[in-house]
C-alpha cells in the first residue's frame, strides 16, 4: 500500500484517514477497499454530495428528469456544466476501462461491509457553481462557457502517466485548468472553500476511526484546515446577487427603446431603419446560435422572433422559448434519456441526443441573442448620432 497517499491526523481521541485518489483510477479503487478492510472505521466519508451521490448510485437518473421543468427554472447551462464534467470523467474512465467514480463507489461498498456510517462530505455541486457564477462576470462566463465545450469536445487520450498526475488536481479543475490559471480567485470556491466544508463535515463524523475517500488535491488543504472550526452554513450560501448587473440589465433596454423612440419623433424613417437595425441583428445571431445547435426551423424561426423581444426584457430569455419549441417538436424519448451519458462522450453524440440539443440551443441561442444586443444596440445608436 502506498503510504504517500494516505494521511493520518489525530484530533483529540479520533483517528483520521484521508486517502487521496484519482477519480478515474482503478488502483485508487483498490486501495480505498484495502485501507477500508484493514482499518474498519467507524465512518467512512466521500467526497460526494447527494446529487452526486444519487448520481453515481441511480444509473437510471435521466429517465425523471422533466426537461420542460430544467428550462422553465433557468437550469439548462448548469445541466450543461454537469454534463460536460461528466463527459470529461466518463471519457477518462472509458480510456482506461474502468467505472468513473468507482474509488467513491468502493467506498460506499467497503463502508456497508464493516458496518460504517457513511458521510457524504461535499458541498452541493450547484452551490460551488454559483459561488463561482457569481465571481467571474460576463467576460470570465463566456469564457467558462468556452472552456467547458473545449472539454466536452477534446478528443485527446492521456497516458497512465498523465492520470496519476491528475491526482493532484480536483476533477472539475483539471477540466477548467486553464480557465482557473486566467481566474485565480476562482480557487477560493473551487477548492478552499471545499476543503474547509470538508474538513468540517469529516472532522464531525461519528466514531473515534474516520477514513475519508477523497481527490488528492483536497487532502493538503484539508490538513491545513481540520483543526479549525468552519460554519458549514455560510460555506452554503448563494452569494447574494449584485444589483450592478440589475441594473445594467435594466439600462441598456431603455437606452435603446429611448433612442429609437427620440429618432423617430425626429427623423422617421431614421427611426425605421434604427427598428430594422435592432430586429435583424438580434435576430440573427439568435436564430445562428439555434442553427448552430441543429434546432428544428421552427426553432430557428421562434428565436430569431422573440430575440428583439426578449433583449428588451431582462427577465425572459430567447433560449427560454427556443427551448420550449424545441421541446416540443423533438420531444425527448425514453432512450434520449437514457443515452445521455453515453452520448455525452462525443460531438455527433452531443448534438445527436435530443435532451443535450435542446440544452446546447437554450445556451447558443442566449449566446446569439447577447451578442445580437451589443451588436445591434451599438447600431442603434450610431444611426442616432448620424441624425443628430
Amino acid at each position: 500500500m502506498p503510504e504517500e497517499s494516505i494521511t493520518r491526523i489525530y484530533l483529540d481521541e479520533k483517528e483520521i484517514i484521508l486517502i487521496g485518489t484519482a477519480h478515474v483510477s482503478k488502483h485508487s479503487a483498490e486501495q480505498v477497499k484495502e485501507v477500508i478492510d484493514l482499518e474498519r472505521p467507524d465512518s467512512v466519508c466521500i467526497e460526494l454530495d447527494e446529487q452526486r451521490y444519487q448520481s453515481v448510485m441511480d444509473g437510471n437518473q435521466w429517465k425523471d428528469m422533466d426537461i420542460f421543468k430544467v428550462i422553465k427554472e433557468k437550469k439548462a447551462t448548469l445541466l450543461l456544466m454537469n454534463l460536460a464534467i461528466s463527459s470529461f470523467q466518463n471519457r477518462i474512465a472509458k480510456q482506461f476501462g474502468i467505472k468513473p467514480g468507482s474509488e467513491m463507489i468502493q467506498g460506499i461498498e467497503s463502508a456497508r461491509e464493516v458496518n460504517a456510517s457513511l458521510v457524504l462530505a461535499d458541498r452541493n455541486i450547484q452551490i460551488t457553481f454559483s459561488r463561482i457564477w457569481r465571481k467571474i462576470g460576463l467576460k470570465g462566463k463566456a469564457m467558462l462557457l468556452f472552456s467547458i465545450i473545449a472539454g466536452i469536445f477534446s478528443r485527446e487520450d492521456i497516458s497512465e502517466q498523465e492520470l496519476e498526475e491528475m491526482k493532484t488536481q480536483d476533477t472539475i479543475n483539471a477540466m477548467l485548468q486553464e480557465f482557473t490559471e486566467n481566474f485565480p480567485r476562482l480557487k477560493v470556491p473551487l477548492i478552499d472553500e471545499r476543503d474547509q466544508y470538508l474538513a468540517q463535515k469529516i472532522k464531525g463524523a461519528s466514531g473515534d476511526k474516520v477514513v475519508a475517500v477523497l481527490g488528492a488535491a483536497h487532502v493538503p488543504g484539508i490538513k491545513n484546515e481540520i483543526n479549525k472550526e468552519h460554519d458549514l452554513k455560510r460555506l452554503s450560501e448563494r452569494p447574494p446577487k449584485s444589483k450592478i448587473p440589475k441594473y445594467i440589465a435594466w439600462a441598456i433596454p431603455i437606452l435603446i427603446l429611448s433612442v429609437i423612440a427620440y429618432t423617430f419623433f425626429s427623423n422617421f424613417s431614421a427611426g425605421i431603419q434604427q427598428s430594422i437595425s435592432w430586429i435583424l441583428w438580434n435576430g440573427s445571431f439568435s436564430a445562428l446560435g439555434a442553427a448552430i445547435a441543429f434546432g428544428h426551423p421552427l426553432t430557428i424561426i421562434t428565436a430569431f422572433v422573440v430575440a428583439p423581444i426578449t433583449s428588451l426584457n431582462p427577465l425572459i430569455a430567447a433560449g427560454l422559448f427556443a427551448g420550449i419549441v424545441q421541446a416540443y417538436i423533438r420531444k425527448p424519448n425514453v432512450r434520449d434519456f437514457e443515452n445521455v451519458s453515453e452520448d455525452a462522450f462525443s460531438v455527433k453524440g452531443f448534438w445527436r441526443n435530443k435532451v443535450t440539443r435542446i440544452l446546447l440551443i437554450i445556451v447558443l441561442t442566449n449566446v446569439g441573442s447577447s451578442l445580437g444586443t451589443i451588436i445591434g444596440g451599438a447600431d442603434v445608436v450610431r444611426l442616432f448620432i448620424e441624425n443628430l
